[in-house]
């Protein structure tokens, strides 16, 4: 059952406050001087005219959704430097791309005009755009099996379909079924082409090359792998360690290689050629390779996808024909092997040794796709349920499809099926398609192509449906198709609030609130800036502010003090306004609402930092501090984050907040530290400390109480994080970008003090 804490909503607040002062938005004059069609009915090229550019922070855009939409409005911001760099800015004339808009319909744009004193404006225009001519594919006139309900609950409002239906592939939808985005790039063969979307762009194959297309339809050419042989891409384009696995069909290997490439200039990273892997494995086993690893152009293997996984270094590749296996990214040893123990990989003993049992009550995943990883280290997958095609024995049949979540005990080699979407096994669906989460048990299910393999008379389909994380069947659409023409592989994006340049999956905020009293029960915030470069952050405590948000007993008068890792006192603010770059705090919005409270910008090089809150007086109170990363992009990031503070009951708990990038996942070790503190000479620690993670919406997603009960204590072992003490909390997750609180309380209502730590796994 899920709780959503009142306590909850302060601990990852931005309080924004434009004051009166800043004058930017009132000097500077902006004028709408037309706008061009862009590259395809769902792209404007909208021009203006700024007076100054110079003081011009960003400008974003956002697109009123339709009458009757629950999706949020499609938006994005694009810093002033972002449009120099791309050649979209010619003083006075400033171009703007706006993409995501309604084909044949006259759209109402909202643009908001933010400046570097932290001003900003608005004004509203509309562009009205021509009509699209789908091709006949039925992305103009879904059939609304559900139409999408008035619930607000889903994760996400967008999702990415491959396709390969129509020259236009892929294709961009939101959750109410309208066409939102297409490819300006003529697709030459759709069925031997990959695509994803990542870094708010799409990537895209087309024969030897690997293509990236702007939102705003500029295609520039990554690299060209024809002079390594490869012929095209087929299937997947997934997100790898640092860049995109791609999988190549060769002059010498079909279907069976997985290449990470560089998503900048697209330099080969790693390549897994299974059939070299695996070649190797039954040789030291004993067995002969040629029994089951063939020569091109045979389809031994047929590899549909991969994942990697950060928090064990691994790379889960999936072979429809026969399993998933798993593989040591660095020396790509196999690590396990799940799959049906009928089919042909499971006769062979050098196979055999690296296989995963599968719980009572569980199933093995059978002509499965789209493998990933789930927020809580889960296994995702799509199970077709079709045999192999061409190694023999071809293994079990299902007459249905269904979506599958595997708990993988590592330790013991077992894998248990912890959820899973049979739709009481109506849906025939034998090829492609894919399920993915957003947030945590959100989901998109595309079933690829409904009813195929079935007789000539029997029509097909492809289907998306949207599930919240209540289970509920939010959206639920049709279409129909011819083989996975329509709907390969679909992945849930967000286009709520893009950004360029893009801000990637890095903790960005530390907001933690807790009891502030003297000596030991001071509020301590550390943390790490790793890289080689300084680092500009915001460091705030904030006491008054948390009143209007039911916060008890404020500490009325916070101080801040800033120091490194040698108890050197670098910066003190006592009130906000007498820092020498509060013009930063200011100009990033985050100028606290009360002159009393403390807030000071500090470029830190690499290093280890703590900021202490206390008191101008000895009454205790409750407190904010919070630290934000106002310089993302740089060659630095704030690698670990942590807070100490004297743990009550009810409102007095350790509650901290982190912010996890725009875009892509995190993986993060979350910790919760009592009893361990006393090696550093601390008394009255928290001698059983719980932790819980809540979402933006204060549902709780994880928990944990003693740190080795939970199934991926192993994985908190082997980053290096194993707290000292049983009774002390930790967890692994894989999140997606967005903010999260960590809650400490003592267990039976225990009492002392306790740390609060979020690691972020490179």
């Amino acid at each position: 059952m899920k709780t959503r804490p009142t306590i909850i909503i302060a601990a990852a607040c931005v309080f924004l406050n434009h004051l009166a002062s800043a004058n930017q938005a009132d000097d500077t004059t902006i004028t709408i001087t037309g706008h061009a069609p862009g590259a395809t009915p769902f792209i404007s090229m909208l021009t203006l005219n700024v007076s100054n550019t110079s003081v011009l922070k960003s400008v974003q855009f956002a697109i009123d959704p339709k009458a009757g939409s629950v999706t949020r409005p499609l938006s994005g911001t694009f810093s002033n430097q972002y449009l120099v760099e791309r050649g979209f800015e010619h003083p006075p004339e400033v171009i703007v791309p706006v993409w995501g808009l309604y084909a044949g319909y006259q759209n109402i744009v909202r643009l908001t005009y933010s400046f570097m004193d932290g001003s900003s404006k608005q004004t509203v225009t509309s562009i009205t755009t021509a009509a699209f001519d789908d091709q006949g594919c039925g992305y103009n006139t879904p059939t609304r099996l559900q139409p999408r309900n008035n619930s607000t609950q889903l994760s996400y409002d967008y999702f990415f379909d491959r396709s390969a239906c129509g020259d236009y592939s892929p294709i961009i939808l939101d959750t109410d079924g309208a066409l939102r985005w297409v490819s300006p790039l003529p697709t030459l063969n759709a069925l031997f082409a990959a695509s994803t979307f990542t870094d708010n762009a799409v990537y895209k194959s087309q024969g030897s090359q690997l293509i990236r297309i702007e939102l705003d339809g500029t295609v520039l050419t990554v690299q060209d792998y024809s002079n390594l042989g490869v012929v095209h891409f087929h299937h997947n384009i997934d997100s790898g360690k640092t860049g995109l696995l791609m999988e190549p069909d060769t002059t010498s290997y079909f279907e069976s290689t997985i290449m990470e490439v560089d998503k900048d200039d697209g330099h080969v990273i790693k390549t897994f050629n299974m059939a070299n892997i695996i070649s190797a494995a039954m040789i030291a086993g004993g067995d002969d390779p040629s029994q089951f690893v063939y020569p091109t152009p045979t389809d031994w293997f047929h590899n549909n996808g991969a994942t990697y996984n950060r928090a064990d270094d691994s790379v889960i590749v999936s072979s429809r024909e026969n399993f998933l296996i798993c593989l040591d990214y660095n020396t790509g040893a196999i690590k396990w092997i799940l799959g049906d123990p009928t089919k042909k990989w499971y006769s062979f003993q050098s196979l055999r040794r690296f296989a995963m049992g599968v719980a009572p009550g569980s199933l093995p995943p059978i002509g499965q796709h789209a493998p990933s990883i789930t927020f809580d280290q889960g296994l995702m997958l799509f199970d077709n349920g079709m045999n192999s095609q061409f190694q023999m024995p071809p293994g079990a049949v299902r007459d249905y499809a269904s979506p599958r979540k595997y708990s993988l005990d590592l330790v013991a080699n077992v894998a248990t099926e912890v959820w899973n979407y049979p739709a009481n096994q109506s849906i025939h669906c034998p090829f492609c398609s894919s399920i993915y989460e957003d947030a945590p048990f959100n989901y998109l299910i595309d079933y690829a192509i409904v009813n195929g393999g079935g007789p000539p008379s029997v029509p097909t389909y492809a289907q998306f449906r949207g599930l919240d994380a209540d289970g509920n069947t939010i959206f639920y659409y049709q279409y129909p198709t011819v083989g996975c023409n329509t709907a390969y592989n679909s992945l849930p994006i967000h286009l709520e609030n893009a950004k360029f340049p893009t801000i990637g999956p890095l903790p960005l905020n530390l907001s933690t609130r807790g009891l502030v009293g003297t000596n030991d029960n001071a509020l301590i915030g550390g943390f790490i800036i790793s890289g080689t470069a300084p680092k500009t952050v915001v460091l705030r405590a904030l006491g008054p502010s948390l009143s209007p948000f039911g916060v008890p007993n404020v500490l009325a008068d916070p101080v801040l003090s800033v120091y490194d890792s040698a108890g050197n006192l670098i910066v003190r603010n006592d009130n906000w306004q007498s820092d020498p770059n509060h013009f930063i705090v200011e100009s990033n919005g985050l100028a606290p609402d009360n002159l009393a409270e403390s807030a000071t910008a500090v470029s830190l090089a690499p290093g280890a930092y703590t900021a202490v809150v206390t008191g101008t007086n000895p009454t205790p109170g409750i407190a904010l501090v919070e630290l934000y990363d106002v310089e993302p992009l740089s060659n630095s990031t704030v690698q670990n984050i942590s807070t100490r503070a004297n743990v009550g009951t009810q409102d007095n708990v350790l509650i901290s907040g982190f912010i996890i990038g725009d875009v892509g996942n995190a993986t993060v070790v979350v910790r919760a530290i009592g009893p361990s503190l006393t090696s550093y000479g601390l008394t009255g620690v928290l001698s059983d400390p719980t932790l819980a993670v809540y979402d933006s919406s204060g549902n709780v997603i994880a928990s944990n109480d003693n740190w080795q009960s939970d199934p991926n204590s192993f994985l908190v072992q082997k980053n290096g994080l194993a707290p000292q003490n049983p009774s002390e909390s930790a967890l692994v997750l894989r999140l997606p970008a967005g903010k999260y609180t960590v809650v400490v309380r003592g267990a039976n209502d225990g009492t002392g003090i306790g740390l609060a730590e979020v690691y972020t796994i490179h």
